[in-house]
């Protein structure tokens, strides 16, 4: 039995120095700790990025009321504030002119003009008068 046990013994004895060798290479790296580069890198990459959404805002805003397609035909003439979240306005639909009311939740086609308001002329004018000298000329009251 003893021959056995060393028979077993002298190879595993040869063996464990490179198995413990071949375990320590494959063991994954500990991570450092934040350093000052790293660090530096993060906030230039955040900077980038919230400059980048800045920038997109900023030319939605600036060009996002560029007319598609569909929306071609329909364009603002005026409009003015007649309460806190209350407005009336002035909307062209191809040659059809109409004053809509706007409320929070409700859009009412307050008046259809028979003739449509030109622009000409009128420039120094307000939208209320403008409006309301239109409405004189059709015959109706504001």
């Amino acid at each position: 039995m003893n021959r056995l046990c060393a028979r077993l013994l002298v190879p595993l004895s040869i063996a464990l120095p490179a198995l413990a060798a071949a375990a320590e290479q494959k063991r994954p790296a500990i991570p450092e700790p934040l350093g000052t580069g790293s660090l530096l890198q993060m906030i230039v990459a955040l900077a980038a990025v919230l400059a980048a959404i800045g920038l997109l805002t900023w030319a939605m805003r600036r060009f996002g009321s560029l007319q598609s397609g569909a929306g071609g035909g329909v364009r603002l003439i005026g409009g003015i504030s007649v309460g806190n979240r209350e407005r009336v306005v002035l909307v062209q639909v191809g040659e059809q002119q109409l004053l809509i009311g706007v409320a929070p939740g409700r859009v009412n086609t307050l008046h259809v003009l028979e003739k449509p308001i030109t622009l000409e002329g009128q420039a120094n004018g307000s939208f209320a008068e403008r409006l309301a000298t239109a409405m004189k000329r059709q015959g109706k009251s504001p």
